[in-house]
């Protein structure tokens, strides 16, 4: 807003204010202050209450995720040694296949 705009704003509610105590409507105004105060601060609370919830909303997030790192981290041991076992049991799983296949072999030349 320009200044010039505000100064004839400001200047027509000096004449408002003015006419309103000269004709006794001086009760009508500061009624429609408190009103339009009460109106902001109920504005400024509900704002004040949305920022609040959403703080502890993000303290809560950051929270279950440090925990779920943790797990995490946790975890990715436990995974490294279960893939560890995994290959070792592939490995024997191979062997025994190869001895099974070579007994399957001698028993097929005996019938021979």
């Amino acid at each position: 807003m320009s200044e010039s705009t505000y100064q004839d704003q400001a200047a027509q509610e000096a004449r408002a204010d003015r006419e309103g105590h000269e004709h006794g409507d001086e009760k009508g105004t500061l009624t429609l202050s408190a009103t339009d105060f009460t109106a902001l601060e109920e504005r400024v609370m509900r704002a004040v209450d949305v920022v609040r919830r959403e703080r502890l909303a993000r303290l809560a997030a950051e929270e279950r995720a440090s925990r779920a790192e943790a797990q995490m981290r946790e975890h990715q041991s436990v995974v490294e040694q279960v893939e560890k076992e995994l290959g070792v049991l592939r490995a024997e799983r191979d062997h025994v296949r190869e001895r099974v296949d070579r007994l399957l072999g001698q028993l097929d030349a005996l019938e021979l």
